[in-house]
């Protein structure tokens, strides 16, 4: 455990401030502070273009970054920010493990117990040393194909603690000394790992992407020395500092409280409640995050780590700012985020298993403050958007069928509908909030060429977003199977029974399904979190979750939802009875907007609503949530595509 209290987690605050050796012209602090995350791009083009395994150079779930001598995060680039939010508690860690640094050592770190994110989560951290100093470390973290765990999945949901998980647990070990492996570790990593030479692969790429990183962190540090490299870095920080301050002022002092459910799974009925109370003082500059009042850790994968927990948090606080803030510790002092030990939002402790960390409690956790924010009034705060790995960013196992080798990976091909903003509709390409933009799609033609399966079909679903005066991202689609041999999937997904919800009116998006079919075509439903195994000719159907809407959905520009029928993210019948849009017909038979019918249209929805609800104002109805009918328990049968589609017959 790390030696830091859980009870206020973090606070950057702690940490002994660089000094400053003088102030620095401003146009070179923008060239220093480009320089470093072009160091970090370069850490991550490294680490993309040499990873072995489809989930690092396809989907790209890896990050780099750079943490100064004293622990503050100081550049991430284009990092999923679940992975580097946190980036100094690991870092912590190393110097408290290991206080006599020395150039050429690496540590390998994966222990969600001392600051990382989850097990699957390998982190290569390099201290940078500079005429005996300490400077920075430089850190990349890579999700694994494998990690050992007892099952042939990285995310192991029903795991009763880090036993039952089964991975292997690297507490910051030195894995090179004099910038050569220590073997011992490696050994140990081959014989406990499913496959071994894709690990191994893979350890290589973060290895070369943090050797990069110490390569140019030491040229920069030549070239401009080490004090005005101290200046900037004080200077740097302090600056992302005062712009956080800047944007928390922008809004209006409150206490907010916000809750949500992930779904039951078997063994959990009540599934996992959430709870987030927010206070905002915009005098202070400093807004404070507190997830005290959650329940106790449990006996599942799904406890969040402390990593997870409070970058959570601040990605749901940068979200709903106006400004763009920098992503530092810098920013960060501003932010206070409290945590109960023994708590299943973030205090996790010995010896539950923190496996599912990254994704679905976390997530909630995300959805629930965003949406806490929408209480400030319109013009704040986020719907709820989708948010966990469920069919189509499975974990998938089997053997090759020539050589019976063994493969193990993880599929990036759904998509979570984004939430609804107060000035745009969610993201087609959200992925989940803890990654959101960050992570990629996967080569479906890579993908079959690589292992024994075929994608049967990959489509966007009309109506799976929520509806509101800005509309929900979308849902998508998958429907894959194996071509001759027996395929094991594990998926965990939730927004199943407790879909995202839309605020102030807007409509919740389109629930999570997952479906096995059989050889003879016939569909069976099963639980959206566990695993199933396919044999040749069957095939499994999974839909992610679409985002909520934000605003009632008769406030939507009517121009707007002729847009989206055209584009098929809305049907027709949805624009009449949702929207209260009515269409005629140009001369080339397009639909085009009749404003006169659509205004009765409207009047007539709305009057209804009032009756139904037994309100007499529309802002009431917003207030209340009521707005359109959510499309979430609609059958998929019938869906219209959107965008990408591809469409094949069975082998």
């Amino acid at each position: 455990m790390s030696d830091r209290p859980l009870e206020s987690v973090p606070s950057p605050d702690e940490a002994t401030p660089i000094a400053a050796a003088g102030s620095l012209d401003p146009t070179l602090t923008a060239v220093l502070a480009h320089r470093f995350e072009a160091i970090v791009r370069e850490m991550t083009n490294t680490l993309f273009r040499t990873g072995r395994s489809s989930i690092l150079n396809m989907a790209r779930d890896f990050s780099c970054s750079i943490v100064t001598g004293d622990d503050q995060l100081l550049a991430a680039a284009e990092g999923l920010q679940v992975h580097v939010l946190g980036a100094g508690m690991q870092t912590a860690s190393m110097r408290r493990l290991h206080p006599d640094l020395r150039p050429g050592d690496a540590f390998l770190h994966n222990d969600p117990l001392l600051g990382n994110t989850h097990t699957a989560d390998h982190t290569i951290l390099v201290p940078v040393i500079v005429d005996g100093e300490h400077l920075f470390t430089a850190s990349a973290k890579a999700h694994q194909a494998d990690c050992g765990n007892s099952a042939p999945s990285t995310y192991m949901t029903y795991a009763e603690d880090v036993y039952a998980e089964g991975g292997l647990i690297f507490p910051c070990v030195q894995v090179q000394r004099d910038y050569r492996d220590i073997d011992d570790v490696i050994r140990m990593c081959r014989r406990r790992i499913r496959v071994p030479e894709v690990w191994y692969g893979d350890y290589l790429a973060a290895v070369g992407a943090a050797r990069i990183g110490e390569r140019r962190l030491k040229e920069l540090v030549g070239k401009y020395g080490v004090p005005t490299v101290r200046s900037f870095v004080a200077e740097w920080l302090d600056y992302s500092e005062r712009s956080m301050e800047h944007a928390i002022a922008k809004l209006p002092a409150r206490t907010l409280h916000a809750s949500s459910r992930h779904d039951p799974i078997p063994g959990l009925p009540g599934g996992v409640e959430v709870n987030v109370t927010i206070e905002v003082d915009p005098d202070a500059g400093r807004v404070r995050f507190d997830l005290r009042e959650n329940p106790d850790c449990i006996p599942f994968g799904l406890n969040v780590s402390r990593a997870c927990a409070t970058g959570g948090c601040i990605i749901a606080l940068l979200n709903c700012l106006e400004d763009d803030v920098p992503r530092n510790a810098g920013a960060f002092r501003r932010v206070e985020v409290l945590i109960r030990e023994g708590s299943v939002a973030g205090g996790l402790s010995e010896p539950y298993s923190a496996s599912v960390a990254t994704t679905n409690v976390l997530n909630r956790i995300i959805n629930c403050a965003q949406n806490a924010f929408c209480q400030l009034g319109d013009g704040y705060g986020l719907a709820e958007g989708g948010g966990a790995l469920g069919v189509g960013f499975a974990v998938f196992s089997g053997s090759h069928p020539r050589s019976g080798e063994p493969y193990v990976s993880e599929f990036v091909l759904g998509n979570n509908g984004g939430p609804a903003s107060p000035h745009c509709d969610g993201w087609v390409t959200y992925a989940m909030p803890d990654c959101a933009k960050t992570i990629y799609i996967d080569s479906v033609e890579m993908l079959e060429l690589t292992y024994p399966l075929q994608i049967r079909s990959l489509r966007m679903l009309t109506d799976s977003g929520g509806p509101g005066r800005l509309r929900g991202g979308p849902a998508a689609e998958v429907v894959y199977g194996p071509r001759s041999t027996p395929m094991r999937v594990f998926y965990m997904a939730d927004f199943a029974r407790n879909p995202p919800q839309g605020v102030l009116g807007g409509g919740a998006g389109r629930a999570a399904i997952a479906v096995v079919i059989d050889g003879g075509g016939v569909e069976s439903a099963v639980e959206p979190v566990g695993d199933s195994l396919l044999l040749p000719g069957e095939w499994i159907r999974g839909v992610e979750a679409g985002g909520g809407g934000y605003g009632d959905p008769l406030e939507r520009d009517p121009e707007q939802v002729r847009r989206d029928v055209l584009e098929r993210w809305v049907s027709l019948e949805a624009a009449a009875e949702t929207y209260g849009v009515v269409f005629g017909r140009d001369g080339q038979g397009l639909p085009v907007v009749d404003e006169q019918a659509t205004s009765t249209r409207r009047a007539a929805l709305r009057a209804a609503r009032r009756g139904a609800s037994g309100r007499c104002d529309a802002a009431a109805d917003a207030e209340c949530g009521h707005g359109s009918e959510t499309p979430a328990s609609r059958s998929t049968e019938g869906d219209q595509l959107i965008g990408m589609h591809i469409e094949r017959k069975a082998p």
